[in-house]
């Protein structure tokens, strides 16, 4: 079922939250649940005039440097320049895109955010956005970059808040100004949290409308079922198996 972002009530949050349990539950991977959530927000979230609202959507993840793909770890690695990068170096990986452009709909076409190696607190709370977006879920930095268990076991019962910007023009949160002025982005709302098995999780949503405040507080069920979903779901791994290898390069892109 369609909805609008500027209409989110009750009805669309619990008919959202069901489809995305009933997505997460086809996947073997997290990748797969990643791309399937992704498509549906910006397949889903339609104005009267039947326009998307969406101008990209995108799912993260936390992923241990020695599980990345070797693609993936030739990425990151770019990132630290002499700095060797340990087995449990965390990645916010991106796991799931969709937009306007044809290279924002392949995680293999991003150019600047395939694998962000965060080696360090200071370096999270170097990037506005990846900060708010930790803060948002009840997380401090410290908790992303060296997870511990006991935090992880105390977060699983927890109501997330979001990540929302409801004016993305000029906001400290969003460093790319140009992409926001381009692509007449008015907000932007995040959501996510932490999974049972303890990665950091988060879906981005770049619209093209301004999201009311209430619609933004919906999405903090919408993370629970996500979670319940991905809880449920038969996942064998991270990625989808067998990816043939590709070629990444670092540009100052999406």
């Amino acid at each position: 079922m369609s909805f609008s972002l500027l209409r989110f009530g009750l009805t669309e949050m619990l008919s959202c939250g069901a489809d995305l349990r009933r997505a997460a539950l086809g996947a073997t991977s997290i990748e797969e649940v990643a791309d399937s959530v992704v498509r549906y927000f910006y397949a889903q979230a339609l104005g009267d005039d039947g326009e998307r609202e969406c101008v990209m959507a995108r799912f993260y993840m936390t992923v241990p440097f020695a599980s990345l793909p070797p693609e993936s770890q030739q990425f990151a690695a770019r990132f630290l320049g002499d700095q060797p990068a340990g087995p449990e170096l965390q990645c916010l990986t991106l796991l799931g895109t969709v937009g306007d452009e044809p290279g924002w709909n392949s995680r293999w076409s991003s150019q600047g955010h395939h694998a962000i190696p965060l080696p360090t607190v200071e370096f999270v709370k170097s990037a506005p956005m990846i900060a708010e977006l930790v803060r948002a879920v009840g997380l401090d930095a410290s908790d992303v970059v060296s997870p511990r268990p006991e935090v992880l076991r105390g977060m699983q019962g927890k109501t997330y808040n979001v990540f929302y910007v409801r004016d993305a023009a000029g906001s400290q949160y969003i460093p790319a100004q140009d992409f926001v002025d381009q692509y007449g982005v008015c907000s932007v709302l995040g959501f996510g949290g932490v999974l049972l098995t303890g990665e950091f999780y988060a879906v981005i949503l770049f619209t093209r409308i301004a999201i009311p405040p209430e619609t933004a507080d919906r999405f903090r069920n919408i993370a629970l079922d996500l979670k319940l979903g991905v809880s449920a779901a038969p996942i064998q791994g991270t990625f989808i198996p067998d990816e043939p290898p590709r070629s990444i390069e670092i540009l100052e892109d999406a």
